[in-house]
């Protein structure tokens, strides 16, 4: 079976590269530094359903982009999260999160309105992304 990105990460997100796994997508919203990661498996909506290896190489992947966005964003804190509550297709959450931005404490969902990314500055951090990004063994960046 042929992998599908969901219609709405499609719409909501940018691709801006893969790991050996996971498809990286970039949400289109400035207000927060946020990327999300769909195992590229389809039918697929918990962790527990892909295989251990698979599972093994979510975390791997799911770890190093958090290391990277605290490190390239210079976050207070990082946020990850796998709800599925609107979109089924398993894609997993990370945020950085800082005290001065609009949600925190509380969670990013429903407080402001997504704000897109102009396109300078959304050049901007794709190529901060992708740099970072780039230090792992089995990503690579979108063209």
């Amino acid at each position: 079976m042929a992998f599908n990105l969901h219609p709405v990460l499609a719409e909501d997100c940018i691709t801006i590269g893969y790991f050996e796994l996971c498809q990286v997508l970039l949400m289109n919203d400035e207000n927060y530094p946020w990327l999300i990661l769909v195992p590229r498996v389809d039918a697929i909506r918990e962790a527990f359903e892909l295989s251990e290896p698979q599972q093994l190489q979510l975390m791997r992947e799911s770890n190093f982009v958090l290391q990277v966005m605290s490190e390239v964003f210079d976050a207070d804190k990082m946020n990850q999260a796998a709800l599925g509550n609107m979109v089924p297709q398993l894609h997993l959450h990370h945020i950085a999160r800082y005290q001065s931005d609009a949600a925190w404490p509380g969670p990013v969902w429903g407080k402001v309105a997504a704000k897109p990314y102009a396109k300078e500055a959304l050049d901007n951090v794709i190529a901060r992304l992708n740099k970072a990004l780039s230090n792992h063994i089995n990503y690579k960046a979108a063209s």
